[in-house]
């Protein structure tokens, strides 16, 4: 369902950059749009689905998100520029929901993002509906493929082992992070690898304490998340460097507790300008 507006097809909302969408140069970050791509996936009507809901014949069930991918892909700000985000859906298998979206000022193109869904009680994922099928059909995306939109990646074994990362940043949750799904939410997750990225980036190039902490945070994340991160909890985010190249730095990510691993990230950076030939590999 396309709109005039619309580039690439999909439902349009408009949402406002705030304050806390800034990161330290004043623009909008990466993690500012992550908080956009969920404001609009909120704010689809489901109009079936809902009239399903409320005349009590689907549920209990819980909305979980597998996997994601935000890539920032030109400045945005300041405080108050208005952005639009088209949200179509891109599959829809028997448990789940993978929704494809872009950010827009005007015309220009600032990022775009990917977010697998599935429902979900306590025996696991649930079917969906043929009412949640319905509303979703209506906002199907051409097949056809988004410039600039990376091919989903297999998790490797690997990755989910302690042996394969290099540095270890230890984290606590904090009750703030918790949702209404009783777990930390995934947006909180997403800065606990900016932070992890953070302290490995100052250890890298040898910045001092009270020195200048660089301003390096990712600009495209693909999260998938494998298990529930709770409150309390004492955890380790893992990194590796996979490849370093002229201007950005490819890094692989873990959040584990003790030996099992509840997530896996690949992020892509800028590259630091001091000391960037010490950057581990």
């Amino acid at each position: 369902m396309n709109s005039p507006e619309d580039p690439s097809a999909g439902v349009r909302v408009d949402v406002p950059v705030r304050q806390a969408d800034l990161g330290r140069d004043g623009l909008a970050s990466t993690i500012g749009m992550a908080r956009w791509l969920e404001d609009a996936r909120i704010r689809l009507r489901l109009h079936r689905f809902e009239r399903l809901i409320g005349e009590g014949r689907f549920g209990p069930f819980r909305i979980l998100l597998v996997g994601q991918r935000v890539s920032r892909l030109a400045p945005v700000g300041p405080v108050g520029t208005r952005v639009q985000v088209h949200t179509g859906v891109r599959r829809v298998g028997r448990s789940s929901v993978t929704f494809g979206q872009e950010v827009m000022v005007g015309d220009k193109r600032v990022g775009s993002g990917d977010a697998t869904i599935v429902l979900a009680d306590s025996s696991g994922p649930l079917r969906l509906p043929d009412e949640l099928i319905a509303d979703l059909d209506e906002m199907q995306l051409p097949e056809t493929g988004v410039a600039g939109r990376p091919a989903a990646t297999r998790l490797r074994p690997e990755r989910l082992h302690r042996a394969h990362y290099s540095y270890w940043a230890p984290l606590r949750s904090r009750i703030g992070d918790v949702d209404s799904n009783q777990h930390v939410n995934f947006i909180a997750l997403a800065t606990w690898y900016d932070e992890a990225v953070a302290a490995f980036t100052l250890d890298s190039i040898g910045t001092t304490a009270g020195g200048a902490v660089p301003d390096l945070p990712p600009w495209s994340y693909q999260i998938q998340y494998l298990g529930e991160v709770t409150y309390p909890g004492n955890y380790e985010i893992a990194l590796t460097v996979r490849s370093v190249d002229t201007g950005s730095v490819h890094y692989e990510l873990g959040v584990f507790r003790g030996s099992t691993c509840l997530g896996v990230a690949d992020a892509i950076g800028p590259r630091p300008a001091a000391r960037t030939s010490e950057v581990p590999r």
